[in-house]
């Protein structure tokens, strides 16, 4: 848990001294740094990242929009950890500089249509809880055919739209989901779960704002229920 912390923190930090001080880092930033974390993204090319990011930004004649989301060094994120790992295995196979893909590798047609398929076959085959209410299987099943139809539909024209839009519809389904499995869970189990984050959160809460600690227990839920019912993450930043 420590290195969690520790990582989400160092990257609060650093955005927050490079943009100026000012709000707390949004849902989406914290939403955001976890999908580096689990992606294996390294802290220092996240570091690196945001150095760049505002970098580039300084040198832009006018300044008027102020950065209010780590989302903006998204793209030099993704290029610092490609960079990271070049330099560690060698450029391979007569590869220059210049025929680097940086932060699009990855995101192909073809890919994200696997993906796609692949979640949709998770959530096909998932045991989930029952309620009283909405049906997490049925929801799951209708997530499952949605995500299936995005991926037919990606490989019929061979192209990924705008993946911003994709991300944005991935995002949604997720959402539903999750509120649903969330409200067919027990409430012993949820109190247990919540119960664990605290404990595992209480070294740090000396350092933490309040809405920090709650967005930490709030990932740390939906983290440990999807891995209960060992469902998948279903942004293009968990291909």
């Amino acid at each position: 848990m420590e290195n969690y912390f520790n990582y989400f923190t160092e990257i609060e930090e650093q955005f927050l001294r490079r943009r100026g001080g000012g709000l707390l880092l949004t849902t989406l930033d914290w939403a955001l740094i976890e999908t580096w974390k689990d992606a294996g993204i390294p802290l220092e090319a996240a570091l690196r990242g945001i150095d760049a990011a505002f970098d580039r930004y300084l040198q832009r004649p006018s300044k008027t929009k102020k950065v209010n989301s780590l989302a903006y060094c998204l793209q030099e994120v993704l290029a610092a950890a490609e960079d990271m790992k070049e330099a560690a295995v060698g450029t391979t196979h007569g590869e220059t500089p210049s025929a680097k893909s940086g932060a699009g590798q990855g995101f192909e047609p073809r890919v994200i249509a696997a993906f796609l398929h692949r979640n949709a076959g998770s959530l096909e085959k998932a045991a989930l809880p029952l309620g009283t209410g909405i049906s997490v299987h049925a929801l799951a099943q209708d997530t499952a055919k949605t995500l299936r139809k995005l991926a037919q539909e990606i490989e019929k024209s061979n192209t990924a739209s705008r993946l911003e839009d994709l991300e944005r519809r991935l995002t949604v389904l997720e959402e539903k989901l999750f509120a649903a499995i969330l409200a067919a869970t027990p409430d012993d189990e949820i109190v247990t779960v919540r119960a664990q984050a605290d404990r595992d959160l209480s070294p740090y809460r000396r350092q933490m704002a309040a809405p920090q600690i709650e967005q930490l227990q709030k990932q740390y839920v939906h983290k440990r229920l999807l891995e209960k019912y060992n469902l998948p993450r279903l942004s293009l930043f968990y291909m």
